[in-house]
């Protein structure tokens, strides 16, 4: 038997309100944009790694913080300061100097009449000794 999820008010419909300009009469250019680079982690033997850092958090604050020595990583959310410390050093074969976590809440998030939620996530910012550099995006 199928149910039907509007029919339980499980999801609730909007009223149509105003009618919108049709499309024809909006006229936008299209702007291309060159494809981001796929950024992934260094290929290693320590598979027990792989389970706690996932992947290069790459944003404009991360980008700031790389002439300071600092990286951003988005993190298992298991994973406490001693096991990215660890992680980092066997992945990249750096000398860290300290690990601060942040946890990223989930955000709400509407397409059309569609609710939903996207994730949150675990990241780390990582401070390397002076003079250790990792490269991060190849």
């Amino acid at each position: 038997m199928i149910c039907n999820l509007f029919s339980m008010g499980l999801f609730k419909r909007k009223k149509k309100e105003e009618e919108k300009p049709k499309p024809a009469e909006i006229v936008e250019e299209k702007v291309e944009t060159p494809p981001t680079p796929a950024v992934k982690l260094p290929k290693g033997e320590d598979a027990e790694s792989y389970g706690v850092i996932f992947s290069p958090h790459i944003t404009e604050k991360g980008a700031a913080l790389e002439g300071m020595g600092k990286y951003i990583f988005k993190v298992s959310k298991n994973a406490n300061k001693i096991a990215i410390k660890k992680a980092v050093e066997k992945l990249y074969k750096v000398k860290v100097k300290n690990v601060n976590i942040l946890k990223m809440p989930s955000k709400f998030r509407q397409v059309g009449e569609y609710e939903g939620r996207k994730p949150g996530f675990k990241k780390a910012i990582v401070t390397l000794e002076k003079g250790e550099r990792i490269e991060v995006a190849k």
